[in-house]
């Protein structure tokens, strides 16, 4: 068994299935560019057909040399690929630090049986040299190396199903077989999307980057196509139609037109990317995420890195009781749109579930329950949930408010932002003729700051319990966060010249989790201190000293 592991591993190619792929890839991507070569060739004597065939021609064998010069292997202590041709590159990534595999399947993988592995060590989303990428391996090569890198089980180095290996003059380890009598790890489902959770896609408002896609393409074909919309015939009349409403007409069909049109995109677009969603934990100690239904993506969590969770409510998703759920741990993207990167946990659903999920996935702690149950999270399980755990929850622990200060200035911090804009169209209209219906819309809009400072001040709050530190803030997407507290390496205490002023701070928890800080803003200075040094006993104590003596 010894001589099996210490032997060097042969270089091994990704499955042949990719010379369908990588050329399709690079024509896309390149798809632009020939369509310049087309014009170029047909501006210069009518040969622009030829331009683009020999284009994509140059295209196909770029791909097809992606596959060639792109070799990997698997060994006891590194994961490394090989790739180049004139300037050969290999990354290396050594398995003790790999924290996350993602496996995901666009449509053309899954008709050929693919799937993209990424393989992710914790570094920061900037630098994409700390994740590596295997494009593409077969689905089921693909999730035994998810298993070997993520449970450390002894199992031999994955062996492709497809490929033969590219010798090096050295001999490939043979697989060793599982103990006789073995079964899989199991699998306890926490969550599964249920049909009445597409309710929510419309309040997602995703649908927006659609309008801005479809809009900038358009305009970008009659730009280059030199295309006059007043002389289409539909045009015509759609203008004609609406040109003969009035003002008031005009804007309200402009944006129940919007509404509709984004709400639709919006739910399609909730549905693809969050249809099959399955969320399970592993009895190895990690939690699992699928989803989607052209493009299927696998994630997996372990348990020992994860360091709190997020429940995010977006101003319209909170208006209908919802709620999205992220994981806060090392070595996953955050805040990746309406998809939250690699740390979603939860779809956008109802909060009662999105509640009782973060209490089935977060670390265990004191007063938080000691088992799991095995269905899908629901409103019934979620109620009964509820009632078992105890109290002092941090995803349902009552909060301390942040007092009268931090109230005045929310108020103030409105009110000035208001006056401010108003003041400026002010000046436009008198100056510059600017309509009057500018500054009038502002000025009657002062309730509505008023009622967005009022929620803002609602939403902040704060508490320590059961070994979790919780912060909630945010008005237009409120967000509430349990950090461990064991997760915490460092505080920050913030002061600015109006917070001084009021006797108020801004103290935020510096962890390698997640957004790598999370603040508890505008809190009386003695409430900061009194949260850092309970939060970790004995870390400020040399400063607390040290400015007792100076004071």
């Amino acid at each position: 068994m010894i001589d099996v592991i210490e032997t060097t591993l042969a270089w091994r190619r990704l499955s042949p299935r990719m010379l369908v792929i990588h050329p399709f890839q690079e024509v896309v991507r390149a798809a632009p560019a020939l369509l310049g070569l087309l014009v170029a060739g047909t501006s210069s004597g009518g040969q622009g057909q030829w331009w683009s065939i020999g284009g994509v021609g140059l295209m196909v064998v770029l791909g097809m040399l992606r596959w060639f010069t792109t070799t990997y292997r698997i060994t006891p202590e590194h994961v490394q690929v090989r790739r180049g041709l004139l300037t050969r590159k290999v990354v290396t990534v050594p398995r003790d630090r790999v924290r996350t595999v993602d496996v995901t399947s666009h449509v053309l993988h899954r008709v050929l049986g693919l799937a993209r592995v990424e393989v992710g060590t914790g570094t920061s989303e900037r630098r994409r040299e700390g994740r590596l990428k295997l494009d593409a391996l077969t689905a089921a090569e693909a999730a035994r190396l998810r298993v070997e890198l993520l449970h450390r089980s002894p199992a031999a180095p994955v062996t492709p199903s497809e490929g033969a290996p590219v010798a090096e003059g050295a001999p490939v380890a043979a697989p060793v077989a599982p103990p006789a009598g073995s079964t899989p790890a199991a699998e306890t489902e926490l969550a599964r999307m249920r049909p009445a959770w597409v309710r929510f896609g419309p309040f997602t408002m995703s649908g927006l980057v659609t309008v801005g896609v479809i809009a900038g393409f358009a305009s970008r074909l009659v730009s280059e196509g030199n295309v006059d919309l007043g002389r289409v015939g539909p045009v015509q009349e759609t203008w004609r139609w609406f040109s003969a409403m009035s003002l008031l007409l005009e804007i309200a069909t402009v944006v129940l037109v919007l509404v509709v049109f984004v709400s639709v995109a919006s739910t399609l677009g909730y549905v693809l990317a969050f249809g099959n969603f399955r969320l399970t934990r592993h009895t190895e100690g990690t939690l699992h995420v699928t989803r989607g239904l052209l493009t299927t993506r696998a994630t997996t969590i372990e348990e020992r890195r994860l360091r709190g969770v997020e429940v995010s409510e977006p101003l319209l998703l909170r208006a209908v009781r919802g709620a999205r759920l992220s994981a806060v741990t090392t070595g996953l993207r955050t805040a990746q749109g309406s998809q939250r990167g690699g740390s979603m946990l939860l779809p956008p659903a109802p909060r009662a579930d999105a509640v009782s999920v973060a209490r089935l996935v977060l670390p265990r702690a004191a007063g938080t329950p000691s088992a799991a149950p095995a269905t899908p999270a629901s409103p019934a399980t979620s109620a009964s949930v509820a009632s078992s755990a105890v109290e002092a929850s941090p995803v349902t622990a009552d909060l301390t408010a942040h007092g009268p200060a931090a109230l005045r200035r929310r108020f103030t911090r409105a009110y000035g932002v208001h006056a401010l804009v108003l003041a400026v169209l002010l000046a436009l209209w008198w100056w510059a003729g600017l309509p009057s219906w500018t500054w009038l819309t502002a000025a009657v809009l002062l309730p509505l700051t008023a009622l967005l400072a009022a929620d803002r001040y609602r939403s902040l709050g704060h508490a320590l319990t059961s070994g979790y530190l919780v912060t909630r803030w945010g008005s237009l997407s409120r967000r509430r966060v349990a950090l461990e507290c064991d997760g915490v390496i460092g505080w920050n205490i913030e002061r600015s010249f109006f917070q001084r002023r009021a006797r108020l701070a801004t103290l935020t928890a510096t962890t390698a989790a997640g957004k790598q800080g999370y603040q508890v803003p505008d809190v009386d200075l003695a409430e900061a201190l009194r949260l850092a040094a309970a939060g970790t006993p004995g870390l400020l104590d040399p400063f607390l000293v040290k400015a007792h003596h100076v004071s």
